[in-house]
């Protein structure tokens, strides 16, 4: 099993962002150590409960402190920035961190309707320009404008001796497609759609133009030592994602949780239980939808819980 992740930077009940920064740089080095595939981090705006607004700042310092897992945005959500300052940042990490660094490209606006407008007054003019903007921030990365191009003679430097691989991360067929036919591996937030991934992977496959599609498979999951405290830790996930819907960002301990009743239906996307009930379920998802990789995303009330799980975790990667 090939497993990599993705890290929203969440804050923990009773902790600081500063600590959840921390928090992140702690999860990356001992992802390194266990030998997973990737790690990613993610970008939001002014939004409760997360820390990150920008990926590519703490990549450096994560980047400093990890020897040779990759590194990679979760994503650059592109709409609020232009190509070419996004193609130098990479271009940095990537000379940096030789042949560790993936740049993500995403089309949300991470944040409030507020925040989105503070950081991108015409936001809807740039998503519809989405497929421009990813066709120029290509020709930047290859450095391979057409000669009559106004662009032809413009490097994003520093030029690293292994350039970033691009990626498309998305939610639904617009995204597959456009990823397809730029030739671009796709990683697909299977934990946040509520479309048919397995439709939208084989849009994906069947559209693809380059010789070999790849993609990533996004998982939400909890893995814990007993089943008794992995339910603990899915409630408290379900509590807190119900809460959310109703606007209420208030963090809870899973004490707090325990006494609170839901009202509606569970997630039931969302994976937990101890390692073999995980290992189980990620296996069949991995023969449900055939991905190259799956990519864990992991958010408890307490870091140490967060470590734990993917520690346990690690078992799936070592070869049987």
């Amino acid at each position: 099993m090939k497993l990599s992740i993705l890290d929203q930077s969440p804050i923990f009940y009773g902790e600081t962002e500063g600590d959840a920064l921390q928090s992140s740089t702690e999860l990356a080095v001992l992802a390194d150590r266990l030998g997973y595939t990737r790690y990613w981090v993610t970008e939001h705006h002014d939004l409760a409960n997360v820390a990150c607004p920008s990926p590519e700042v703490l990549l450096s310092y994560i980047g400093a402190h990890t020897k040779q897992i990759r590194l990679g945005a979760g994503a650059i959500l592109l709409p609020h920035y232009q190509p070419y300052k996004v193609v130098e940042i990479f271009h940095t990490l990537a000379t940096l961190f030789p042949n560790r660094i993936d740049l993500g490209l995403g089309r949300a606006p991470g944040g409030s309707a507020e925040a989105t407008t503070a950081l991108s007054p015409r936001f809807l003019e740039e998503v519809r320009k989405m497929p421009e903007k990813v066709e120029e921030l290509l020709h930047f990365l290859h450095h391979d404008f057409p000669k009559d191009h106004l662009f032809h003679n413009v490097q994003a430097k520093p030029i690293p001796n292994h350039r970033p691989e691009p990626w498309l991360l998305g939610t639904g067929k617009k995204s597959a497609l456009l990823a397809a036919e730029y030739n671009l591996s796709y990683a697909f937030g299977y934990f946040m759609s509520d479309q048919d991934g397995k439709e939208i992977f084989n849009t994906y496959r069947t559209h693809f133009v380059g010789e070999k599609p790849y993609t990533i498979l996004a998982v939400s999951v909890i893995c814990s030592e007993t089943k008794e405290r992995a339910d603990e830790l899915a409630h408290w996930t379900n509590v807190m994602n119900e809460a959310r819907t109703k606007g209420n960002q208030t963090l809870l301990s899973v004490e707090e949780a325990k006494h609170i009743s839901l009202p509606t239906k569970s997630d039931t996307k969302f994976i937990s239980g101890t390692f073999e009930t995980v290992k189980q379920k990620l296996l069949n998802l991995e023969k449900e939808f055939e991905p190259d990789e799956l990519m864990i995303t992991t958010i408890t009330p307490n870091r140490e819980e967060r470590l734990t799980s993917f520690q346990l975790l690690s078992k799936a990667i070592q070869k049987e």
